[in-house]
């Protein structure tokens, strides 16, 4: 069996999964490129349910860049405070709004993301795929550097960027956009810590159901 990618045609294997999760929104609950910054600013090692219960408050106070620009830290905080880490990420978030100044001015490539505090690359290919533009990489969240070993695609790491790297050279181009984001949302509903293969749309060609399973 030609495990770990290099002669396996993946992307007709996961055809399935591209078919099911193909343009289905991201969990995070944003209206607009400004909100969806901020909310994958804050999920880092947060929930995405966690973002969505308190952006209504948030957005609602500072419904653009510019109004967060505007503020200081210890009118800002309490409007993030149930978040993980926030006062870093609140430091973080408004050195961006001061940098940005406005929404139009949000960059919109890997380059530009990663270089604003607080994005690496997972959140900036989430960014980009959500405002539909060109894939610069693969979306490597902690579903799928747990799914992605586990189906046999790349061999196993906890590094994100080393999953993606991996990931990148194996899987073509043209899929990058949604791959991510399918085995991501894979990884939430099927391929769970404690996996349900018995409904999963590619068990069939699983290392881990082939070989652990049956």
């Amino acid at each position: 069996m030609d495990l770990f990618g290099e002669t396996s045609n993946w992307e007709t294997k996961l055809e399935p999964i591209l078919k099911k999760y193909k343009g289905k929104k991201h969990p995070l609950e944003y209206q607009n490129t400004y909100q969806l910054l901020v909310m994958v600013v804050l999920s880092a090692q947060d929930s995405d349910a966690n973002i969505n219960k308190i952006a209504p408050a948030l957005f609602d106070k500072y419904p653009t860049l510019n109004s967060l620009s505007k503020t200081n830290l210890e009118t800002f905080i309490p409007y993030i405070s149930k978040v993980r880490n926030f006062q870093t990420k609140a430091n973080w978030l408004l050195e961006i709004a001061k940098t940005i100044q406005e929404d139009k001015n949000i960059p919109l490539t890997m380059s530009g993301l990663t270089a604003l505090k607080g994005i690496g690359r997972k959140s900036a290919n989430v960014i980009l795929r959500e405002t539909n533009k060109p894939a610069e990489g693969i979306i490597a969240d902690l579903h799928v550097i747990r799914v992605a070993p586990r189906i046999g695609i790349i061999k196993e790491s906890k590094d994100g960027n080393k999953v993606e790297k991996d990931l990148m050279q194996i899987l073509p181009k043209n899929i990058w956009s949604e791959i991510g984001m399918a085995i991501s949302f894979l990884g939430r509903e099927t391929c769970r810590p404690k996996p349900k293969c018995e409904e999963c749309l590619i068990a069939d060609i699983c290392n881990y159901y082939l070989h652990e399973i049956i």
